[in-house]
Order: structure tokens, then sequence, then C-alpha cells
């Protein structure tokens, strides 16, 4: 329809044609008012019965709820109005004609479960708040691209199916290929490194990553997006700072681009954007601190993992987003540097949300022998990693980088219940389809 009008831009004295979905029909006797709602919003349509022809208005009243319409008419001003104008119309058209049930109500008066919702995920997202958190995921990682870009970062695509995991066999979707086993990639984490070894020396990729996790719960998928970063000649310091200046940079990039979006969710007056300067705890302060807290029955000691329950009462202690450093070597992967001065402690970090993790990361081990030794300490067969290591004997230049939950990330920006809600089509171990 190349002579449409959206609702936002129509003015009174001009003659338009609007085009969208039913949103509301307002039936008060003599008069009636059908509302259109497309992208830009909702527009009013006039129906004043005795003095239109009467074909015209019995098809705009026997509209069903969410059919497609097409309107041609004047745009008067009506400041009572929702945007202050209406179209009287001179044409009406049913495009697409709706179910008369529905199985949710897009209009949001009447609520749905998630379930449901996500079942009918195309009639969802025809709500105002839906679109609003996918239009500030568009945001998000328009925001984090250009940052990407202006740290001279190359964008990459990797292969999502591997012959081997980033990590091992655990958390894997095996699959046949052409006869033979492979797997869903967990992370770009091999290729990203063996990209700064090629002299393309800092990457970034925005991509799907696979993990076959059996968690159920509101902040874990098994087809997520990773925002992955690795720079050739960055150490983990580094690495963080890049880290900081990317999460600051998405929030930004909402905060300037998204106001009407943060009006839908009720979220304009209370959205802040963090400072770019994250507290960095190392991992025996954040124990200590922890321990402090008495969130836990038992208290936690040199080498155990964080627990959900310990994340959520450092992060409400500290009360924004902050680092964790100088992990136990034992319990970070095989391509993470120790430090030269301590190989007890990694050169790992994790970047929290006071809700959830966001980002894990670190140095990378680029010495061959030492990477090789990191594989046989954690059970690993370097053989089936050849294609990876093998390049560790050419000149790898030191490394540093991470990866961020793209889903969590718009899930703890937003305040966001639970992580499907940030999911166009979500997969986890309930859902497959749509």
């Amino acid at each position: 329809m190349d002579e449409r009008t959206y609702a936002a831009d129509a003015e009174p004295g001009v003659t338009v044609t609007v085009a969208g979905w039913v949103h509301e029909l307002r039936d008060l006797g003599g008069i009636a008012f059908l509302i259109v709602r497309d992208t830009t919003g909702r527009i009013q349509v006039k129906l004043e019965k005795d003095e239109m022809d009467a074909d015209m208005v019995d098809t705009a009243l026997d509209a069903n709820r969410e059919s497609v319409v097409r309107v041609d008419g004047a745009v008067e001003e009506e400041p009572r109005a929702p945007t202050g104008v209406e179209v009287v119309p001179t044409g009406v058209e049913v495009v697409a004609e709706a179910d008369t049930q529905l199985p949710l109500d897009p209009s949001g008066k009447v609520g749905a479960e998630l379930p449901t919702r996500l079942d009918n995920r195309t009639l969802d997202l025809r709500r105002e708040e839906a679109q609003a958190i996918f239009e500030i995921r568009a945001e998000v990682l328009r925001g984090v691209r250009d940052v990407f870009r202006a740290h001279e970062a190359t964008e990459i695509n990797t292969p999502k199916i591997v012959a081997t995991g980033t990590e091992g066999g655990t958390e894997l979707f095996p699959i046949t290929y052409f006869g033979e086993e492979a797997f869903m990639n967990q992370s770009p984490q091999l290729f990203k490194q063996l990209m700064v070894g090629s002299g393309v020396e800092r990457v970034f990729e925005i991509g799907p990553i696979f993990r076959a996790e059996e968690h159920n719960t509101p902040r874990h998928l098994n087809e997520a997006t990773s925002i992955d970063f690795e720079s050739a000649f960055y150490d983990h310091t580094e690495a963080m700072d890049v880290c900081e200046t990317v999460v600051t940079a998405a929030y930004d990039a909402v905060a300037e681009n998204c106001e009407r979006e943060l009006e839908a969710l009720g979220l304009a007056e209370e959205f802040e954007v963090p400072s770019g300067d994250f507290p960095r705890l190392t991992y025996e302060e954040a124990i200590e601190r922890i321990n402090a807290t008495g969130a836990l029955d038992e208290q936690l000691v040199w080498g155990d993992d964080l627990p959900t329950e310990g994340e959520h009462a450092l992060g409400q202690d500290v009360g924004e987003h902050y680092f964790i450093t100088d992990w136990p070597a034992d319990i970070k992967p095989f391509y993470i540097k120790n430090h030269d001065d301590d190989e007890t402690l990694s050169t790992g970090f994790d970047m929290m949300h006071p809700r959830m993790e966001l980002v894990s990361g670190g140095q990378r081990e680029h010495r061959y022998d030492r990477l090789i030794a990191g594989f046989e300490q954690q059970g690993l067969d370097p053989e089936q990693f050849e294609y990876y290591t093998k390049m560790f004997r050419y000149g790898m230049p030191p490394h540093a980088g991470w990866g961020l939950g793209g889903e969590r990330l718009i899930m703890t920006m937003l305040g966001l219940d639970n992580i499907r809600e940030g999911v166009l089509f979500p997969r986890d171990r309930q859902r497959l389809s749509p």
C-alpha cells in the first residue's frame, strides 16, 4: 500500500488510507467508533450511522476484533480522540477477517498466562508491552554493535554445528550429520580464539548458542543469544574494561532512543544507566561477603562455586553491576590462563547484575604446552580438539575476551520476571514449537 498513512502521521485536513488491526469497536447507538491499530499506535474512525453509506457502516461494525482492515477517509481534528484526530471514512474494507474467538486478548484488558502467550506468540506480540520489549532488544543489539565497531572489532559468524563441544561432552545437543555424530555449539569460544590468532586481532559475534541443560527456571534457556568479544594483545583487565563499556552503551542506547517503549513498560521514570565503573571483587572477597550476609545455611569455603542464593545475597549487598575476579584455577575452563605469579588463581572473571550472572570471561592460555596440560588436568582429550590446539603451535598472541548472555541482559535491564519474555520463540525443555 504505497499510499498508506500510519496512525501517528495522520494530520487534520488530509485524505488518507490507514491500514491495521481492529483494536476495539465502541458502538454508542447513532454513532460508533472503530479503533484501528498499526505499528505506530491507534487511530479513531468515526461512523455516523444515519449519515454514511449503510453498507460501509455495516462492514465496519461487523469486523471482528483483530481483523485486518483498510480505511479511506479524511482526517479531522477531534480533541476527545486518543490521538487528537479521527478519520471520517469514505470506504472500509476488511482485508483479512479474524475468528470471533481469540486464544488471548491482544488489547491486554484480559490477561493470559505466559504459556498461552508463547503458544500464540503472533497474537501476543500485538500487545504494546510485548512489542516494546523487542524494540528495546533491537536497540540493545544496535548499540552494542556500534561500540564494538568503535573498538575496531570485526563482526564474525562462527559454525553452530561442530564435531566437539567447547567444554567437552557435557550439556551438548547431539545431531546426525551425514551419518556422523555432531553437536550444536555451546559457544563460539574456540573459533573466536582462532580468529584473533589469524591476524584479525579483535572480533565480536552476536549469535545463538545451545546448551542441553535440564534446568527449568525463569532464567535458563536451551537456545540463547550470546554476545561475544575477543581481542589479541589484551589481558583480563582490558577485557573487563570493554565489557563495562558495552553494557553501559546498551543502556545508553535504550535511554536515548526508546522513550516510547520504556513508557509502555512503565519504566520511563525509573530506568537508570549504569555508571560504567563496576566494582571488582576477588573471588575470595565475594565468598567472605556472602558468608557475612548469613544468607546460606553453610559457610562457603575456597573452591566452592557460588550458589544462586549466594549470588542473590551478594548482589543485594553490592547493589549494582560488578565483577568477580581471580577465581580458583580448578573451577574455570581449560582455556582460561592462570596468573603467572600464582598458578592457583585464574584470570577468569564473571560480570554480575544484582539478580544474576551476565558475563563469563578472562585471559586465554596462549602457550601451546600449557594449553595441552589444561586439557589433561580437566580430563579432556586434546586430540579431539586438534583443529584448535594445533594453531597454538604457529604463533598465538596473548588474548582475552568474554561472552554476555543477550537475554539475561534484556531480562535484568527491564526487570522481566521470566527470561522467555525477552525471546520471540523460546526453546526450553518443554517448548519446541512455535
